[in-house]
């Protein structure tokens, strides 16, 4: 890489800043209960100086070669954003799990607004969260390096059968990931696109872990995968569905919600193949919305009035291995309405969990 590259990409990781120690285009809301625009616009984000001088040490000019110091072991999947394969870092021997992010537009190269938003991303630092070790920029490209974990949530549901029959693995799992999505919006981070596929497992300590946190508003959420496979539906929220310009944090525990059913149910909850697949199929279980039970909900842009008014099903019926105190974590989850929907700190202390010693 040339010199002059390396000081464009230092440039890039840079943080706009003006004399009030504000800090531009971030990864980050402005509130947590204020909705980000669909399509990723950016929001301006206030950070302690501390933080952004934190920031600006840690975006260090690249190594002259990229694959100098990162040896490519196999591929291992392709998920929503590109290909991801199991490497070895020549410099500490460690495995790492490298992601090569897919570019809409790669003669164009890598979007500055995508380098800062992704830099910004390694300052998440939580037990149940996937690690970001390093951003790398190279030759219109831009990879991730993140910690190697081999096991997800749908492979290990797909392989242990029995998983479904421990209650408590099923509750212990479940505020894992309440816990990192509690962490991420606490820090105005969303994630827009959780599913089992994301949430990663150490199998030496059982941890469960958040991946990919923050990819969507760096990039958007694609509607096929890098090899063209069409992106699930299944976690994604009513509003989203909708058309919804302005949504938050109730997208991702609408997500925690489905995935808490499909632990239980070992099957998906709202399998749509489409977008009005996936909405009748959550109107036929929670009722159509009208303005009684979301008010605002005929306003949002893909509702119509046509839709079919379906009445809503008892959620006993459709989980009914699911003790009474996580029937009513799960209804608060599932609120149509987002601004009904329980919080993922809140959802950390729910009853349910009364018997669950683990420390946010």
């Amino acid at each position: 890489m040339s010199e002059k590259q390396r000081q464009q990409y230092f440039a890039a990781c840079q943080l706009n800043t003006n004399n009030n120690g504000e800090v531009g285009p971030s990864n980050r809301l402005n509130d947590p209960n204020i909705g980000t625009k669909r399509g990723g616009s950016s929001c301006s984000l206030s950070v302690a100086r501390e933080e952004r001088a934190k920031t600006e040490k840690e975006a260090l000019p690249l190594p002259p070669s990229f694959m100098e110091q990162y040896e490519k072991v196999e591929k291992i999947g392709e998920g929503t954003y590109g290909v991801v394969y199991k490497a070895r870092d020549r410099v500490t021997n460690e495995t790492i799990a490298l992601k090569k992010i897919r570019l809409e537009q790669e003669d164009e190269g890598v979007p500055s607004t995508a380098i800062r938003e992704i830099s910004l991303l390694k300052e998440m630092q939580h037990r149940n969260i996937v690690r970001l070790q390093d951003v790398v920029h190279s030759e219109k490209r831009l990879y991730l390096v993140f910690e190697y974990l081999d096991l997800d949530l749908k492979k290990h549901m797909d392989s242990s059968p029995e998983f479904a029959k421990d209650p408590r693995q099923v509750k212990v799992f479940l505020y894992q990931i309440l816990c990192g999505i509690a962490y991420c919006h606490s820090h105005r981070v969303l994630h827009r696109d959780l599913k089992p596929q994301n949430l990663l497992i150490d199998r030496s300590s059982n941890a469960l872990k958040l991946a990919d946190f923050g990819l969507a508003r760096a990039f958007g959420i694609p509607v096929r995968t890098f090899t063209h496979e069409v992106v699930t539906l299944w976690y994604r929220a009513p509003e989203i569905l909708l058309g919804s310009h302005h949504y938050s944090t109730p997208v991702d525990v609408w997500s925690v919600g489905c995935i808490f059913a499909e632990m239980v149910n070992q099957r998906p909850l709202f399998p749509g193949d489409s977008e009005i697949d996936e909405l009748f199929k959550i109107f036929r279980i929670l009722g159509t919305p009208n303005e009684d039970t979301w008010p605002g909900v005929t306003s949002l842009p893909d509702f119509k009035s046509a839709f079919p008014k379906w009445a809503p099903k008892d959620l006993a019926t459709v989980v009914p291995t699911l003790e009474p105190a996580g029937l009513d974590l799960l209804s608060s989850m599932l609120r149509l309405d987002p601004s009904k929907r329980i919080t993922a700190r809140s959802a950390l202390e729910h009853e349910y969990f009364k018997d669950i010693k683990l420390v946010p």
